[in-house]
């Protein structure tokens, strides 16, 4: 494997990942400004915020499938907890994702438990969650973007995006497909994100001590390349 096409794939990916959070500053850019216009910072001030979501929703159809704010408990004036969060079905107008946040419910969903929600919060970093099955929605293996939101130290929540993992695999198959060997990028826990090979789907646990990783700058995914032929490419 050649670092021509490693840097390559480099490059693709790291365009692809400032795109997607180039549209979630712009939420987070509302965000603080609804917070510091507003008096007392209440659910209904985060319609504010709508347009900069639903551009972030139409500037990527089919990749983007869901994006919004997820707010930190005690930051509004009205809500202990709440999900400004919208989805992009296919050809559909945004709808709106109504989840239970009742904490005395059998059904509660506890936001702040999830490492797309706790990392950012610990870190005020960015993070990137996945693939993982999103069953509680789409059904699908998807990656979870997020960013936090903070306003003079104190931390307000976070805006995020879903992406698909096929859609973000389909944005990578040129530079994919333009590597002779087999050549794979993987997450932390070594979950394939997107592959040159039918046999390595998003999801998937790579398994290859005879790999030669390479982490890449800013991004927690690794590139991994394996000497040899491929197998037949995806098209």
């Amino acid at each position: 494997m050649s670092d021509r096409h490693v840097g390559q794939v480099a490059e693709r990916v790291h365009t692809i990942v400032a795109d997607i959070f180039s549209s979630l500053d712009r939420i987070l850019a509302s965000v603080v400004a609804c917070y510091r216009a507003s008096g007392t910072f209440a659910c209904a001030d985060l319609a504010q915020v709508r347009p900069e979501i639903f551009a972030c929703l139409r500037g990527s159809p089919g990749v983007v499938a869901g994006a919004g704010v997820i707010v930190a408990p005690g930051v509004l004036a009205d809500r202990r907890r709440w999900l400004e969060w919208w989805q992009a079905p296919p050809e559909q107008d945004p709808i709106f994702l109504d989840v239970d946040l009742d904490p005395d419910s059998l059904d509660f969903y506890d936001y702040t438990a999830a490492e797309w929600f706790a990392v950012p919060e610990r870190s005020r970093r960015r993070h990137i969650v996945g693939p993982y099955v999103d069953y509680g929605g789409t059904d699908t293996y998807m990656l979870t973007f997020t960013a936090p939101a903070e306003v003079d130290g104190r931390f307000l929540g976070v805006v995020g995006a879903d992406v698909r993992a096929a859609r973000f695999e389909a944005l990578l198959l040129g530079v994919l497909a333009a590597s002779p060997t087999q050549i794979t990028l993987v997450n932390a826990e070594g979950r394939v994100v997107a592959a040159n090979s039918p046999r390595l789907p998003a999801g998937a646990l790579l398994l290859d001590a005879g790999a030669d990783l390479r982490p890449l700058d800013g991004v927690p995914w690794s590139i991994v390349t394996r000497a040899g032929d491929r197998a037949t490419s995806r098209g």
